[in-house]
């Protein structure tokens, strides 16, 4: 896990240094010039953050419906530790990503919140997992906690890659990508719309910021763990 650590911070600060520091160019001569995306600009840089940020965040959610669905079929605690963490942290990362589309908005659109199709996906996934957490919270049983909590994680895991990247795409909308959107999928997955090095570099963002969650998560369940059994030595 030592490597994991020091790779997410290696990464996560390349990319830092290279997507803030690398200068834009006209006529870019190398890897160390990004090209002008018109309409863009130095905003274009957001998305070495904004959109690893979102994809951790569906990652975790689907890990957090995966340990629930292994505590219902197991009824080991532990599952529900590691289930609780993971959502816990995507939960995190949906509000990072919800800050960085914002700013991205406001720069771009005139605002900080537009209603956007994205925008709106991204806010109901936050009221759903807000709701999650509020249920853990008012149940005391502990078998009963987590046995609702699991089955809330496993419906509502399975809609975050739906609100995340499949509805946005159904809706027009001002964000790229939306339905009705010349450019096809958005600057994320169309090759021609980021130069070679600008992908490079989001490709490794992706790395880190996974390697980042994969971290965080072993923190979390060591904490969750430590917790339970304090409260089980004072009960």
């Amino acid at each position: 896990m030592q490597y994991v650590k020091i790779g997410s911070i290696l990464l996560i600060t390349f990319v830092i240094l290279t997507g803030l520091g690398i200068p834009l160019s006209a006529n870019p001569q190398g890897f160390f010039e990004f090209p002008i995306i018109p309409g863009l600009e130095d905003k274009a840089r957001n998305l070495f953050f904004h959109v690893p940020m979102a994809w951790t965040a569906v990652l975790a959610f689907l890990i957090s419906t995966y340990f629930g669905f292994r505590y219902l079929r197991t009824k080991e605690l532990e599952y529900d530790f590691k289930s609780v963490s993971s959502a816990s942290l995507g939960l995190l990362f949906c509000v990072l990503a919800t800050v960085t589309g914002a700013l991205w908005a406001r720069f771009n659109w005139g605002s900080f919140w537009n209603w956007d199709p994205r925008q709106t996906s991204i806010f109901i996934l936050l009221l759903i997992y807000g709701a999650y957490f509020a249920l853990r919270s008012a149940i005391e049983s502990e078998e009963k906690r987590a046995s609702l909590s699991a089955v809330y994680a496993i419906i509502s895991g399975l809609t975050a890659p739906f609100f995340i990247f499949v509805m946005p795409r159904m809706m027009p909308g001002l964000h790229p990508g939306s339905k009705g959107d010349p450019s096809g999928k958005g600057p994320l997955f169309e090759s021609n719309m980021i130069a070679p090095n600008m992908r490079v570099i989001f490709y490794i963002s992706l790395v880190g910021f996974t390697l980042l969650f994969i971290w965080l998560l072993q923190l979390k369940i060591k904490t969750a763990k430590l917790e339970y059994e304090h409260s089980r030595h004072q009960s």
